[in-house]
């Protein structure tokens, strides 16, 4: 029998290398987490900004310069290539060019109006084919355009539209009532998104669908459709080119959609109003409409990035840190300035990918899961590239633990909070608010959801494949300024730098605030890469039943 005065120095000794443990983990957190500094990550903003990477513009020499970039900056960190022996995913992609010299005719028994291309509408068509039309294509406002059976609204109910043209509000009805029992109330449902709008569209079998612009509820201004949607359009390749989509596609001016509304003998304001309610029935406008568009095609590859910091244990199970690394290129049709440079979208981001891989790489040993970084091609276009690796993955659905998106960081400074975008949906909340404790900030849900970013970023097509995604952005009470402030620097960026060649460094940034964010985001990485748990979407989440489908 041993007795128990034997037991002490082995119960001291076992505590002691308990203690040491931990206090050699706390110090290795504690060298990753200071390796995050503004210095380095404004060093890579200004690289990957600069007029040198041309507006970083998916398979063009800008393209060709950024991911050389990034690979080379992985391979100097000592990062893995993360798809086999390449860093590098492919994505096929077609580029539609329409002709710029389209004009849109909405004419009557009596009289035509034209409109011009780039000012008055924006058309385009995503199938892939030379030339597209609508002609003398009978004109129908369809409201709102949404089929929602869980909310007992459909703009379509009874109605053929075959041949036709749609006319369509932008958002849902939610956000115009500001009524929280009518969909999501004023936050954006995917019934709001524009994407949604001309899917639902093409469903029904119209020959156009045309959705009014207005800046609030779309939550940017019409040089945002202006700069976005005309110039050459990306989009993945199909199996059928896309013929199941509506033949042209495209946004009306307001201005545009009142002249045409009050050629239909209609008050624009009082047909919007009507739309709101659930027994609204589509308004034929009596006009017709005619487009005639020439399209250039050529078919292109593009790429994701993508790097990895193997586990151990648990080194087939995955998490993903993202962001995407292109913009606009150049457009030669504008006078002075025309590069689109996307310093803070989302060269910002990026570089992030960056700071957080050599974080990691600086812990003293591995975590148990392996972390991997995607920068991904095509979110300006419509999250192609986001899409393409959520429908091919490199890694399987089973074994990603989670996504953790980075678009547009911080460049006012430090705040009291932090923005997380889709709050409620995951269980990954819980992994901010307590990360945010440690700072000693709260984490609130996006203040303005009515500009539907949940829907607008690269971590929404991972959700649609069931990965639970983490989407935060810069919080709004400044430390010194407070939320009235910031509001107002954020609205002038969207209104004056938004997708625009202004959008460039600017020497009053502070990133003190990103700077925060990114460790704030590494020790969520961290803690998800030493659990064996899988993080899952909350009840009634969309995406939950998805998840559980695969992961039984």
């Amino acid at each position: 029998m041993i007795k128990k005065y034997y037991l002490i120095p082995v119960v001291i000794t076992a505590l002691a290398l308990f203690f040491f443990c931990c206090k050699k983990e706390e110090q290795s957190l504690e060298a990753a987490l200071t390796s995050i500094n503004a210095d380095e990550l404004l060093k890579d903003i200004k690289i990957l900004s600069s007029d040198e990477f041309e507006g970083r513009a998916p398979a063009s020499k800008g393209e060709e310069k950024t991911i050389n970039f990034l690979q080379g900056e992985f391979q100097k960190l000592g990062l893995r290539p993360g798809n086999g022996e390449s860093f590098l995913q492919e994505v096929p992609m077609v580029e539609i060019t329409a002709d710029p010299m389209a004009e849109l005719i909405v004419k009557d028994k009596t009289k035509s109006d034209r409109f011009t291309y780039g000012d008055e509408f924006v058309a385009w068509t995503l199938r892939v084919v030379e030339e597209s039309s609508l002609a003398d294509s009978e004109l129908i406002f369809v409201g709102y355009g949404i089929v929602a059976p869980e909310y007992n609204w459909n703009d379509y109910e009874g109605l053929d539209v075959r041949g036709k043209t749609v006319v369509i509000l932008v958002n849902d009805p939610g956000y115009a009532t500001e009524d929280p029992e009518l969909f999501n109330g004023r936050s954006m449902t995917y019934y709001g998104r524009w994407t949604y709008k001309y899917e639902e569209a093409a469903r029904q079998g119209a020959a156009g669908a045309l959705i009014i612009h207005e800046t609030g509820p779309a939550a940017y201004p019409w040089s945002v459709v202006k700069n976005g949607w005309t110039g050459p359009q990306f989009n993945l390749v199909t199996e059928d080119n896309n013929l199941s989509r509506c033949s042209v596609e495209g946004w009306l001016h307001l201005d545009t959609a009142r002249q045409v509304f009050e050629r239909a003998g209609l008050s624009y304001d009082e047909t919007k109003r009507a739309a709101l309610k659930r027994d609204f029935k589509a308004i034929p406008l009596g006009l017709n409409v005619s487009t005639h568009l020439k399209n250039s095609i050529r078919y292109k590859k593009s790429n994701n990035v993508i790097a990895v910091i193997p586990g151990t244990e648990l080194a087939d199970e995955y998490i993903i840190y993202m962001a995407h690394w292109d913009h606009f290129g150049i457009d030669p049709a504008l006078e002075g300035d025309q590069i689109f440079n996307g310093a803070l979208d989302n060269a910002t981001g990026t570089a992030a990918l960056l700071e957080l891989a050599e974080a990691f790489l600086k812990l003293e040993s591995p975590p148990l899961r392996s972390i991997a970084f995607l920068s991904v091609t095509g979110e300006e276009q419509g999250l192609l590239g986001s899409a393409y690796y959520a429908t091919h993955p490199i890694y399987p659905l089973t074994k990603t633990v989670a996504a953790i998106n980075m678009d547009a960081l911080n460049i006012w400074g430090r705040m009291k909070d932090i923005t997380l975008i889709g709050y409620g949906n995951s269980e990954l909340d819980e992994y901010v608010e307590q990360a945010a404790a440690e700072q000693e900030r709260r984490v609130r849900p996006d203040p303005s959801p009515e500009r539907g970013s949940i829907y607008r970023s690269d971590h929404f097509p991972f959700a649609k494949q069931g990965i639970p995604v983490l989407y935060t952005t810069t919080g709004i009470d400044h430390i010194e300024h407070g939320e009235k402030w910031t509001r107002a620097k954020m609205d002038k960026y969207i209104a004056e730098n938004y997708h625009k060649p202004s959008d460039e460094y600017d020497p009053s940034w502070d990133l003190s605030g990103t700077i925060d964010d990114l460790r704030l985001l590494f020790k969520v990485g961290y803690r998800l890469s030493m659990e064996s748990t899988f993080p899952n979407w909350q009840e009634g989440s969309e995406f939950k039943s998805i998840r559980d489908a695969y992961m039984k």
